[in-house]
């Protein structure tokens, strides 16, 4: 007869004891149940590496759990609630708890299931405390919320007056925004990989056959252990050089000084506190300087938990937003890098290919820029986003992708688009080097698609950001172009090219 049991639930972003109901929890009163959902993994053509981090990192973290001393039911079922009802049939639990999921799908199963839900602390910022700051304001601004959590964390704050920044400002992104260096595309290391074990090779046997992308060749950490030795490998030899090319963009160098640490705070290998202290005391000992200590602790501190709060805060309806009427289908390009000469979009798309990752420029300011000006189905391009990516999860992809990206929202979240020609491009990468397109020509045959549809994008919808003090007077200079109805019939023959698989 099973020892009657309390049982914790844990889903696969929450793979760490201190969150939520974890934290108490002993070997002595608890079961773990960890569901794998086949369902769910076919549902989506994941790219390999995404699906085998996340499920990877779920089996190993149940065996830790064993280690620990825990009876862990891991569970493979057909859906997540085929999962829990067999595990209640086969234990009886005398309750069942789970931290507060991080999907609003999942928090509507673990409702419907009557689950008893223990508040989470796998952020910062709850959005119980998100909405005491938002009380009152009439409109909401990152950097505010920015400031306000800096206050109330202490991090870069002055010992003196902890009401003011270290340094005199609270923002040293000035200082983060230089152009890739034009020599010395070495002076980052490359990061290092590890051997693949019985337990990634039984993973790989075990997914199915729909997905895509380059094999797992040890690029990702799947343990706790080995996520904390990469954010001390990246506080000690990376984070120093982290700051001023951190918009850089390198065809021959695809991680500059980025942490690559985004997926192992996203399913809980790592904690947002450890990984903000492990860069706030390399600066206290002075071996950071400030424009890179600020830089990365306000994309933990400030952007990513402003981003799961408006998720939560504007969610169900946030994620079919479509201000902008936005119609295209996805272009054969996203699925299929050689259906394009653009040399910065193909460069960004095999390295997703490659690795499921690119860094947050090259998500922005190329594939969400290059979705935005061509007037890309949101929610399709968002999908694909979500398929895509080692890091992706429903509270990450819409509101970035949405809102910074598509402009989707109105303006929710960011107050203008992030729209940009050739130009940006060439200025922040090498990609326009060798390029079949002139990323200065927005009329003719070899015409740049980012500068043809980005006055385009301009033209479309000048109604509505002829209004938006921010564009305004890019939407007034595109009016008066001398050569704008050639733009506009150079835009359309770039357009049905796309839709082809031709641009």
């Amino acid at each position: 007869m099973q020892k009657a049991l309390a049982t914790i639930w844990v889903f696969g972003d929450q793979l760490n004891r201190k969150i939520g109901a974890l934290a108490t929890a002993k070997p002595e009163t608890h079961r773990i149940l960890i569901v794998e959902s086949a369902g769910k993994i076919a549902s989506r053509p994941w790219h390999i590496q995404r699906a085998h981090f996340l499920i990877t990192s779920m089996r190993r973290f149940a065996i830790e759990m064993q280690q620990a001393g825990f009876e862990v039911d891991y569970r493979r079922a057909t859906t997540m609630r085929a999962g829990v009802e067999a595990h209640i049939a086969e234990f009886a639990p005398t309750h069942i708890y789970v931290s507060e999921p991080n999907s609003y799908t999942a928090r509507q199963l673990v409702a419907a299931l009557g689950v008893q839900v223990v508040k989470s602390n796998q952020f910062l910022c709850h959005p119980e405390d998100f909405a005491a700051f938002v009380a009152g304001k009439k409109s909401l601004k990152l950097e505010d919320f920015y400031r306000w959590q800096r206050k109330r964390f202490g991090y870069l704050m002055d010992s003196k007056n902890g009401d003011e920044p270290v340094g005199g400002k609270f923002n040293f992104d000035d200082e983060n925004r230089e152009p890739p260096p034009k020599t010395g595309h070495d002076r980052w290391p490359t990061p290092k990989l590890h051997a693949l074990d019985e337990v990634d090779q039984q993973v790989l046997a075990d997914l199915p056959k729909n997905l895509w992308g380059k094999k797992p060749d040890g690029l990702w950490a799947t343990t706790r252990k080995d996520a904390l030795a990469r954010l001390k490998y990246f506080v000690d030899e990376i984070l120093p050089t982290f700051g001023e090319h951190e918009d850089a963009m390198l065809e021959s160098n695809w991680h500059l000084a980025h942490s690559l640490l985004s997926p192992y705070l996203n399913n809980g290998l790592l904690l947002p506190k450890e990984v903000l202290d492990a860069a706030a005391d390399a600066f206290a000992k002075g071996r950071v300087p400030i424009n890179s200590a600020e830089g990365f602790i306000r994309q933990i501190l400030g952007w990513r938990e402003y981003i799961f709060n408006c998720y939560w805060r504007w969610m169900p309806e946030y994620a079919q937003l479509n201000k902008l009427n936005a119609h295209r289908p996805l272009a054969p390009l996203f699925t299929d890098p050689k259906k394009t000469k653009m040399k910065c979009v193909s460069t960004v798309l095999n390295g997703i290919n490659d690795r499921a990752y690119s860094h947050h420029i090259e998500r922005l300011m190329v594939l969400g820029n290059f979705a935005l000006i061509s007037g890309t189905d949101p929610q399709q391009f968002t999908n694909w986003m979500w398929n895509s990516y080692i890091d992706a999860h429903e509270w990450v992809m819409v509101p970035n992708v949405l809102g910074m990206s598509l402009y989707a929202d109105g303006g929710q979240l960011a107050t203008k688009p992030y729209a940009s020609g050739g130009a940006y491009i060439d200025r922040m990468s090498n990609h326009c080097d060798g390029c079949a397109y002139d990323r200065k020509k927005r009329t003719g045959d070899d015409a740049c698609p980012f500068t043809n549809l980005y006055w385009d994008f301009h033209m479309r919808h000048e109604k509505t950001f002829v209004k938006n003090p921010r564009i305004a007077r890019q939407v007034r200079a595109a009016q008066k172009l001398s050569d704008i109805a050639d733009v506009q019939k150079t835009a359309k023959q770039i357009l049905e090219r796309l839709d082809r698989g031709l641009v």
